[in-house]
């Protein structure tokens, strides 16, 4: 049999699965959405795009090191962000790439794997 688990470092989050209302990430189950990046996963409030602000992603644009990338998944489907939200992320010096929460929760563990500094925002599917 062969693993075909991407290799990180022992400290890094990895989604290993999605759905059901919730994600598991480095072997731990989190019913809800989440924000993940690549040294923690968190909690968040968000249970979709009409409650996605500046405020909700305040751990992201506070984190040290910030993060170049952040995968936004949507939900169930892409969907716009708001304009202040991409503003404000974009003034951090951070990318965002909207995508739903499946695409997402792949890419990031791509851009993981790579070495790349990345975090994801996900809604819950």
């Amino acid at each position: 049999m062969m693993d075909i688990t991407p290799v990180v470092a022992a400290d890094r989050q990895l989604i290993h699965g999605y759905g059901d209302g919730g994600f598991t990430i480095t072997a731990i189950r989190y019913e809800g959405s989440v924000l993940v990046l690549p040294s923690a996963t968190l909690a968040w409030e968000v249970g979709d795009m009409a409650a996605l602000s500046v405020e909700s992603l305040a751990p992201i644009l506070e984190a040290q090191p910030r993060p170049a990338v952040l995968l936004l998944g949507c939900g169930k489907g892409m969907q716009p962000v708001p304009r202040e939200v991409r503003a404000a992320l974009r003034s951090a010096g951070i990318v965002v790439e909207p995508m739903d929460t499946g695409a997402a929760c792949r890419t990031y563990n791509v851009l993981l794997t790579e070495g790349r500094d990345v975090a994801a925002a996900l809604i819950a599917v």
